[in-house]
């Protein structure tokens, strides 16, 4: 009997042969776990949410549903077995590890009907948590917190159909199905009559033939099931109960009845014992010819057997043959092949134990010929050999370590080496002329392998090291500076030095500019040593970090990575900028503040110690690229200290001259005029004279572009000659500049204001003794003022900078317009007076008038010789305005009216002789000196 497996697991037996008197029969049974055909398979053997997942156990479903539908929080698991995500049954509740897998065996495993999950269409829709809370239509909603979030959080609402679908009803079908009814109905029919055809059919294919006299039906199928089987063990209930049905109810009736009931159970078993041989029957008789053919061949089967087995016997006597000949010997080749490559393998590894075994002496020589690179190249090619081909040689056990130490021994000896080449380099003695050549640089091939070295190790802290030693050379120099100018001196002063030569002395300025001229050429020469040696150290770390442009120094490989050659670039620059900041500290330091204020530098003095200072900051800036601060702020403080004195005593002698000032005018003298000039043209390159003012012959006035006249007064010229003597110094020292851009300004302010204190203020009355001011003294000051106005712009070019310029030019402005008013204020008033005492009544010109017209005339007196005549006109024109506003006033006041009588006539012949004393002094300009007056005297 064979056995197949079908697709639902169930065992399915075929019967082929006799078994228990039933022979021929070939019947299909089916048993199995899997229940009967058609039913449903068990929930675990496929997943619901895997479609292609299947499994053949119980435990590989459970593992399934553990790793790919099932969280793990803490120490406690979710199931997500279920529709998005969520167990129907264990919704979002973490349990331990044994409930869980109660909870699969009960709702998983065990589950007898699968419910698919439901299909998802757009009114299984629902709103998330964040929509719930905010929902404002919902108000407060006192069970939200105590709910559990899912698919049933939220009450689903009732959505109504959609009033563009119509409503179908099975009115809607009524033609359809009339037009298909009569023909499904003729299909029912033809599907019932073959199901009714299909019995008899299979009846006739066992019915006998004409000659059996037509009697029952001999096919296998009226055979019960019970007697296809391959075991029929009667001595069970239920097989006995089976094949003898009625037996046991009919043997407690009559013995009639029995037996006549195991007549019928005897004849009907012998009708199926019939049946069984006919197919047996057929059977034989369709397989005859094949029996006999097989019976037939059988000899000529057995004789092809024994010369099969001659053949084998043969084929294995030449396998052993070959065997032992061909097979064998190609075996040993093989072997003696592989055994030579061990051969060579063993002395290849025993030529490398020589060579490293010669490592410590191949060190020594290395390190005797200075090339720490190659030696620390081989010291860690040796410990990679050791650590990857001849690991566990006992005999290089403590090679290791002894690699080790040697390397740590030659980076301590490399460190020691260039400390002691710094110190030998910078500390050689300097050339007479104090200035290094082009080669200053002592043993470059020593410095390049100290340095490539190091930098094999990464020890970048030679740069700090060279640092250091460098600033302790420019102390030793400094102070060996200080020792010489103390042994020159001629003062007896106990000095104690530091070991650092910081010590601030009390020199005076020529000193300290002696010995800042020698310190600053003694710390060039140590700068430019220092420049060589970083510059050779920067093309060592560029040769070792492998740049295209950099001169090959090294035979091996580049071993500098970019980042650190960066850094090490970075750390050479900020060496430089560090020295040469500290020169400059120290320069700056070796004179105390104190002997400096005690000091004053003459513009000569200044002069020496900017050029020391320029050149030596243009020096220091050239070799780090950085400007430094120190020594250029102790020159500002020189500068300035100079440039205040300078101020002060300029500023007092102003103050001096201002006050003994008499304001009269003044010749001019030659080099004034050419001072004027020269500063016109912006040329302070001359110096200034000695005393200028002098009482031989000069020019009445001061002609400024050639054709402005100005008549001043001696302090105006001593203004004059300061402001060209800060032009000068600022020429000759651009330091001073600034400051005397400010005390340019100060110092106009200062004889902006003393001016008007002593003229308007009448001041000089009580200073200088004078007895009244006069308008020729305020045109005087006026005329400075405007000569001032005129030089500022001027000055300003000249300076570049000058704050305050625009207050200085609206101050000495205002000023002259207050001068301006006070002359025709003076003048006004005395016309006034005169006004309130006319009568309009003869005689003509009237005394009044007379008086008028003396005063219109001492004024032009006092002023034409010293104002332009613009201004002139611009006073005259004041004046002639209140005059015509008083006039007014008392023709008002005297009730003189414009009707042609007499008071009217006298009025016109008083302002005729008025206009004709104004056209004489030619006070006004021509078109305002006609008779217009006439007429506008009347207007009110």
């Amino acid at each position: 009997m064979a056995t197949t497996r079908s697709a639902g697991g169930a065992a399915t037996s075929v019967d082929t042969g006799p078994a228990s008197g039933n022979s021929g029969i070939r019947k299909l049974s089916t048993a199995g776990g899997g229940g009967v055909a058609g039913g449903v398979a068990p929930s675990w053997q496929s997943c619901y949410y895997c479609t292609r997942e299947h499994f053949k156990s119980i435990s590989d479903f459970v593992n399934h549903l553990r790793n790919r539908h099932c969280t793990r929080e803490g120490g406690s698991f979710v199931c997500r077995y279920g529709f998005n995500g969520v167990c129907a049954s264990l919704p979002l509740d973490g349990v331990s590890d044994r409930d869980y897998d109660a909870h699969v065996a009960k709702y998983h495993v065990n589950q007898h009907t699968r419910e698919m999950p439901p299909e998802w269409g757009v009114y299984s829709a629902a709103q998330n948590l964040p929509a719930v809370l905010n929902d404002p239509s919902r108000g407060k909603q006192t069970n939200l917190f105590t709910k559990k979030w899912g698919e049933h959080f939220v009450e689903r609402s009732h959505v109504p159909p959609s009033p563009r679908l119509p409503d179908i009803t099975h009115a809607d079908f009524s033609v359809y199905l009339g037009s298909i009814g009569k023909r499904y109905r003729w299909h029912e029919r033809r599907q019932q009559q073959l199901e009714r055809d299909k019995p008899l059919e299979n009846g006739a294919q066992g019915a006998p033939g004409p000659g059996s006299g037509g009697q029952t039906p001999t096919h296998l199928s009226s055979v019960p099931e019970i007697f296809l089987k391959s075991q029929l063990q009667l001595h069970h209930p239920a097989t006995f109960k089976q094949v003898f049905p009625n037996y046991m109810q009919t043997s407690a009736s009559s013995p009639e009845s029995h037996q006549q009931t195991g007549r019928q159970l005897q004849e009907q078993l012998s009708h199926y014992l019939d049946m069984v041989e006919v197919k047996i029957a057929q059977q034989v008789s369709q397989k005859s010819a094949a029996f006999f053919h097989a019976m037939t061949t059988q000899h000529a089967i057995l004789a092809e057997m024994e010369q099969a087995a001659d053949q084998v016997r043969q084929l294995r006597a030449a396998l052993a043959e070959l065997h032992s000949h061909s097979v064998v010997d190609s075996f040993k080749v093989l072997r003696f092949a592989q055994r030579r490559q061990h051969y060579n393998l063993t002395l290849d590894k025993l030529r490398l134990m020589a060579t490293v075994h010669k490592t410590q002496p191949m060190l020594q020589l290395l390190l005797g010929t200075q090339d720490y690179v190659a030696a620390l190249d081989l010291i860690g090619t040796t410990q990679e050999i050791l650590s990857a081909e001849l690991l566990g040689i006992h005999c290089f056990k403590h090679l290791p370590m002894q690699l080790s130490e040697m390397e740590k021994l030659i980076d301590k000896m490399l460190t020691t080496e260039f400390e002691r080449y710094a110190a030998a380099d910078l500390n050689r003695p300097l050339t007479d002329a104090l200035r290094e050549t082009d080669s200053v640089c002592a043993e470059e091939d020593k410095l390049v392998a100290i340095v490539m070295g190091l930098l094999r190790k990464q020890n970048f802290s030679f740069v700090q090291a060279y640092q250091q030693e460098a600033i302790a050379t420019i102390r030793a120099i400094i102070k060996q500076l200080l020792i010489e100018v103390l042994a020159r001196s001629d003062s007896d002063q106990e000095i104690s030095l530091t070991g650092h030569g910081e010590q601030a002395l009390e020199l005076t300025l020529p000193e300290w500019i002696a010995l800042l001229q020698r310190s600053s050429q003694a710390l060039v020469s140590i700068l430019e040593r220092i420049k060589t040696v970083v510059g050779i150290m920067q093309q060592t770390a560029d040769a070792a970090v492998g740049a295209q442009d950099a001169v090959n120094l090294i035979d091996s490989e580049a071993f500098l990575s970019p980042g650190h050659h960066e850094q090490l670039k970075n750390q050479l620059q900020q060496l430089l900028q560090a020295v040469c900041h500290y020169c400059h500290e120290r320069c700056a330091n070796i004179v105390s503040p104190q002997s400096l204020e005690r000091s004053s530098a003459s513009e000569q003095e200044l002069f020496q110690l900017s050029e020391i200072v320029d050149q030596f900051g243009e020096t220091t800036r050239s070799i780090c690229g950085v400007a430094s601060v120190p020594l250029q702020l102790a020159l500002k403080v020189q500068a300035s200290r100079y440039a205040q004195r300078f101020h002060s005593e300029r500023k007092q002698k102003l103050s001096l001259l201002l006050d003994q000032e008499r304001w009269r005018q003044v010749d001019i003298p030659h080099e004034f005029q050419r001072i004027i000039e020269r500063m016109a043209a912006g040329d302070y390159a001359k110096p200034e004279m000695g005393n200028l003012i002098s009482n031989g012959t000069g020019n009445p006035v001061l002609l400024v572009e050639g054709k402005q006249p100005y008549t001043l007064v001696s302090a105006s010229l001593m203004l004059i000659r300061m402001l060209y003597e800060y032009g000068c110094s600022a020429h000759r020292l651009p330091l001073l500049a600034s400051y005397h851009a400010r005390n340019v300004v100060d110092l106009l302010r200062c004889f902006n204001s003393r001016s008007c204190q002593l003229i308007i203020g009448a001041g000089a009355m009580r200073v200088a003794g004078l007895k009244t001011i006069t308008s020729t003294n305020l045109a005087l000051v006026s005329r400075a003022l405007q000569l001032v106005l005129w030089l500022l712009p001027k000055l300003k070019e000249h300076f570049q900078a000058m704050s305050g310029y625009e207050t200085i030019e609206r101050d000495y402005q205002g000023h002259i317009k207050e001068i301006e008013n006070k002359i025709h204020g003076i003048v006004s008033e005395r016309l006034a007076a005169q006004l309130d005492a006319w009568e309009a009544r003869p005689p003509i010109p009237s005394q009044t008038f007379r008086h008028i017209s003396r005063h219109l005339v001492k004024l032009h007196e006092a002023i034409a010789g010293v104002l332009p005549e613009a201004q002139i006109h611009e006073i005259y024109g004041v004046v002639h305005r209140n005059f015509k506003d008083k006039l007014r006033e008392q023709l008002l006041k005297l009730n003189v009216n414009n009707n042609g009588g007499p008071q009217h006539g006298v009025v016109t012949s008083e302002l005729t002789f008025y206009m004709e004393t104004l056209r004489t002094l030619k006070a006004l300009p021509a078109e305002q000196l006609d008779n217009g007056i006439l007429e506008e005297i009347w207007l009110y």
